[in-house]
């Protein structure tokens, strides 16, 4: 069963897709909504912390790689510098994703990290520096996939235009000495 929009067209992962956006809704909704069923701040924090941390989980190993063909990680050297590392698709395979799951996915992305943002705005106002906390490591969560996707397009961009030159120049250097050997 597709996942149809008014435009006529579908999501190419219709269930990626609702669970991409599920994880994060999950953990929006249970921090605003766990004051009116529970008193306890440990069970809020560490339910909510736990349903963000599943949230970076699925965006960073599995809608990041499926919806936009993108994978970052960050590994410590030998030398104890840490060091960022990409993945990304082919231009022929990126070309081919689907892009309302491309848009889906970065719209969720940012609209998450502006809402806990909003949230921890709250927190601030009603002074509830043990809330701002949740919120606090919420927001890192997300501005860490924020941070590691945006970084790993860029990369990938760059990759594409370094390919597409050095194509380009081996192309050109092969047409000239072409042309010389007929002389």
């Amino acid at each position: 069963m597709d996942l149809i929009l008014p435009t006529g067209e579908s999501y190419a992962h219709p269930k990626l897709c609702f669970f991409h956006v599920v994880f994060k809704a999950a953990a929006l909704a249970f921090y605003i909504l766990s004051a009116l069923f529970f008193d306890s701040f440990v069970i809020i924090f560490v339910t909510t912390v736990l349903l963000a941390a599943l949230d970076f989980w699925v965006v960073k190993n599995v809608s990041g790689r499926i919806l936009v063909g993108l994978r970052w990680w960050n590994e410590i050297n030998d030398e104890g510098e840490s060091v960022w590392k990409f993945e990304c698709l082919d231009q022929e395979s990126l070309a081919r994703m689907n892009k309302k799951d491309s848009w889906l996915f970065w719209w969720t992305l940012y609209l998450t990290a502006l809402s806990w943002i909003v949230l921890g705005i709250f927190s601030l106002i009603r002074f509830e520096a043990d809330y701002l906390l949740v919120v606090g490591v919420c927001l890192t969560l997300s501005i860490a996939n924020i941070v590691g996707f945006t970084r790993c397009r860029k990369d990938a961009k760059k990759q594409f235009q370094a390919f597409a030159s050095q194509t380009i120049a081996s192309r050109f250097s092969s047409t000239i000495q072409s042309a010389f050997s007929i002389v």
